[in-house]
């Protein structure tokens, strides 16, 4: 049996001020795109399931340009896949965070043959597959009861969707960089060992967590640093490269990631040190890394950072080339970074933290007193207080 491993479209996503010609945010345009090419693809592997482990969309109330084009998508793909059932598990990213609010997910569920799980835990059996599919969304690891994890008896094939972070498996970076912020999940709450398969969504690079535990990734960056994300390397081939997880379910579990073309590129040019350069050596280096990039830099997702970069320096750059840089591409950050600031911090050498005392005394022989006010005197009265304060009381 063949399952399609979805997960973290977030359609609807928007970022940075390029609009398409018809008025759409470019990259908002680009989430979409992908995800046709994803669903493309995934009509030609011909799986007997289909499953999307989280963040649907990107916000709770997406625009109603994402909300058609998704519901045309679904139902043109159940159209040519209809003997794959499609289930959807809700993602933090598309929650509300009260349950009276409802989900825009419930819409899909007048689409035949698709599924949603938006709250509660479901339990979805297919007799014709012999499989059944337990679906925890995220909401269900928030709050009392625990979901019950485990497997259907009177099933041949059992597979777990769920959409967390588990622990152990986000790099910092991604962490702060994505905010995940949601308590982490024990891997020993999976209970992975009842399963044939346990689909993941939340980290958007495709990953192995356990022999069987996969996160799918993402079809799109949408994150606030896609150069971070696209260092990472998961199961895929190259790293960052987006698609999904074709899973072969039988006597030996296979898991092949099918990657799908994007709109554009992510580069991350080398980073530049710019200690003792002027601002105009600065400028030759910066467009010598642009000049470079294989492809030129056109419509692209481009960074370059530039470390030890004094001040003044950044202010005497070319601005009307870095103007041009940003009209180029889709997007053009230039991460002019400071010198690291030098600071010594307490008495007889750099690095010793300053006692209380030391801080007090420091303070008083700096402070303007009147001339009657004998200092040395301030001085060793204060350091007095002190002790007293410090002091345990007497018993």
């Amino acid at each position: 049996m063949r399952l399609a491993h979805l997960a973290d479209l977030h359609l609807g996503f928007r970022q940075h001020t390029r609009l398409t010609p018809q008025g759409i945010n470019q990259r908002e345009a680009d989430v979409a795109q992908a995800f046709r090419r994803m669903l493309d693809d995934v009509t030609g592997a011909r799986p007997d399931v289909v499953v999307i482990a989280g963040d649907l969309f990107h916000t709770v109330r997406p625009t109603n340009a994402a909300i058609l084009d998704s519901f045309q998508q679904i139902r043109r793909f159940r159209a040519r896949l209809p003997d794959a059932p499609v289930i959807v598990v809700a993602g933090n990213h598309d929650t509300p965070r009260s349950v009276e609010t409802g989900t825009i997910l419930r819409l899909f569920e007048a689409v035949e043959g698709v599924h949603v799980a938006a709250h509660e835990p479901r339990r979805l059996v297919f007799e014709r597959l012999g499989l059944a599919v337990l679906c925890v969304p995220h909401a269900a690891w928030s709050h009392a009861p625990r979901p019950v994890i485990a497997r259907d008896p009177a099933m041949g094939r059992n597979v777990l969707v769920t959409h967390r972070e588990v622990e152990g498996v986000l790099p910092y970076e991604a962490q702060a960089a994505l905010g995940y912020g949601a308590e982490p999940i024990r891997r020993a709450d999976l209970h992975a060992e009842e399963f044939d398969y346990v689909a993941l969504g939340h980290y958007h690079v495709a990953t192995r967590v356990e022999a069987n535990v996969y996160y799918a990734g993402g079809s799109e960056y949408v994150t606030t640093n896609p150069w971070g994300e696209s260092a990472e390397r998961g199961v895929a081939d190259a790293p960052g490269a987006k698609g999904w997880l074709l899973v072969e379910l039988g006597k030996r579990l296979k898991v092949t990631f099918r990657p799908i073309p994007l709109a554009r590129r992510v580069i991350d040019l080398e980073p530049i040190h710019g200690a003792g350069l002027a601002a105009a050596e600065l400028d030759r280096a910066i467009g010598d890394r642009l000049a470079a990039v294989d492809g030129a830099i056109d419509g692209q997702i481009v960074r370059q950072v530039v470390y030890d970069v004094a001040r003044l320096t950044a202010r005497d750059l070319d601005h009307a080339a870095i103007r041009d840089y940003k009209t180029r591409a889709l997007h053009y950050r230039l991460d002019l970074r400071r010198p690291a600031s030098r600071r010594e911090v307490g008495v007889g050498g750099p690095g010793r933290r300053h006692t209380l005392p030391e801080v007090l005394e420091e303070y008083l022989r700096a402070r303007p007193l009147p001339p009657e006010v004998p200092r040395e005197r301030l001085v060793e009265l204060g350091r007095e207080l002190l002790a007293q304060a410090e002091a345990p009381e007497a018993s």
